[in-house]
């Protein structure tokens, strides 16, 4: 019996090793860039941008076009009315109208003016070249070209928003971890606590009054340590929704073993130059002036003659070019085409002027965008500087409530100090466990955000 126990024990805890995954915040970011649905939209998007520029390209080639057409008619055609003829003969000439002769002549023309067309096919083939178009096809392309770079530049944007979220989600669940085991061990705490106060009451030596505090503490604690369980399982399937993995898998972070992890602190300095240069916002706003000033061109070019190169191949039967014979023949042609715009001038006008407020409203966007990431990059320095300072008081103060519960414990245990000051100290101590978690995990994230700031947040930066 026990052999079976051992053997069903050792295979669940075989089963939930396997299906526990470890994940380190390079795979989370690999997973979450993999998976996120918004990143492969503008993936798609940047496809479809390349394309258009293709297409676009094609503009400065030759354009060939065919056209065919059958039609059938109800009757043919008769160029002469013969029987308007024959009496006009027949009273002009007289009795020489009924000679063999003249017969002949009058059924040879009416064959003549006899066409068949009841079974018409035509056929035509075309090339136009463009030669000038008012610069249209010149400005389409870079328009083109802008709109694949602004669309590469947004998936970039896109990607660094990801890495972050992804980054600071992933933190939050090692600071509730943290924050789990402080809670378990403070409960643990207050337990023995509990049982002591217990005994000393039994022994006279402590009152009613402090094993209720002690309970209450206890209470509390329990309370603390299941809303920070509750919290964890949920910041965890909020980061296995990220990653594009299932909620319900059982995920492991590897820095959840670190109960104190290395955090490194640094005096931080920021080169704006560097974050004008990366940003990808102010890349966007840059491409999009370009596009709206190249829309201002093609708007002037709406109003400029267009130039062109034609060539045509012109087929049909019945042959038109031959007495109308039942047998296919065609002609081909050359010249150049001439379109002057002699209307619209009024609507290029309104175009033009309508795309030149949106390249000053691109302009104005960019400027502020210039300055809200000034702002935002000397907020960044501020706040890691400031996470730094705040890590360093708070080991400080760690140590000091370490060596105050020390005193404590001892005091307590001797029966100098009552359960109170030790309560005190214990929620001193938790207090400051806390805060120096908190302290950790900030000056992680600060971290982050300033190379977000800087446009410099990638998946392969060191964590």
């Amino acid at each position: 019996m026990k052999r079976t126990i051992f053997l069903l024990t050792f295979v669940v805890t075989v089963s939930c090793v396997h299906a526990q995954r470890m994940l380190t915040l390079e795979e989370c970011r690999n997973l979450a860039i993999q998976n996120n649905k918004e990143l492969q939209i503008s993936g798609e998007k940047i496809k479809m941008a390349d394309n258009e520029k293709k297409a676009a390209f094609t503009k400065y080639f030759p354009q060939l076009s065919a056209n065919g057409a059958y039609m059938w008619n109800q009757k043919d055609v008769n160029l002469l009315d013969m029987g308007a003829l024959s009496s006009s003969l027949s009273s002009s000439l007289g009795g020489l109208a009924q000679l063999p002769i003249i017969q002949h002549l009058m059924s040879g023309v009416n064959d003549m003016q006899h066409l068949d067309v009841q079974n018409l096919w035509v056929g035509n083939v075309s090339l136009v070249q463009p030669v000038f178009m008012g610069g249209k096809i010149v400005n389409y392309n870079q328009i083109t070209k802008f709109a694949k770079q602004l669309a590469e530049s947004m998936n970039n944007s896109q990607l660094q928003d990801l890495i972050y979220k992804t980054d600071e989600i992933y933190w939050q669940v090692i600071s509730l971890v943290n924050k789990k085991k402080l809670a378990v061990a403070y409960v643990d705490l207050l337990r023995k606590m509990d049982g002591d106060v217990t005994a000393m009451i039994h022994e006279g030596i402590a009152t009613e009054a402090d094993g209720l505090s002690v309970k209450v503490k206890l209470n509390e604690a329990e309370m603390t340590q299941t809303k920070v369980e509750n919290g964890l399982a949920l910041t965890r399937m909020l980061l296995a929704q990220i990653c594009g993995l299932s909620l319900e898998e059982d995920l492991s972070l590897a820095d959840e073993k670190l109960d104190n992890f290395p955090v490194e602190t640094t005096q931080a300095s920021a080169d704006l130059n560097e974050a004008f240069m990366n940003r990808n916002e102010l890349r966007s706003l840059d491409l999009a002036m370009k596009i709206y000033k190249r829309k201002e061109r093609i708007a002037l070019a709406e109003m400029l003659p267009n130039v062109a190169l034609a060539a045509n191949y012109f087929v049909t039967n019945p042959n038109v070019f031959n007495g109308f014979k039942n047998d296919f023949a065609g002609m081909f042609n050359v010249g150049v085409m001439v379109k002057v715009p002699l209307s619209g001038w009024w609507e290029g006008t309104y175009k033009r002027n309508s795309a030149k407020a949106e390249t000053r409203i691109k302009a104005l966007e960019w400027q502020d965008a210039r300055e809200k990431i000034e702002l935002q990059v000397n907020q960044s320095v501020y706040k890691v500087n400031e996470a730094g300072k705040k890590l360093i008081a708070s080991s400080r103060n760690m140590e000091n409530a370490e060596e105050n519960l020390r005193r404590a414990n001892l005091g307590f245990e001797e029966g100098v100090i009552p359960a109170l000051n030790l309560m005190e100290a214990q929620t001193a101590w938790v207090s400051a466990r806390s805060s120096l978690i908190d302290a950790q995990i900030e000056v992680k994230l600060t971290e982050v955000y300033l190379s977000k700031a800087l446009g410099k947040l990638s998946v392969n930066e060191k964590e």
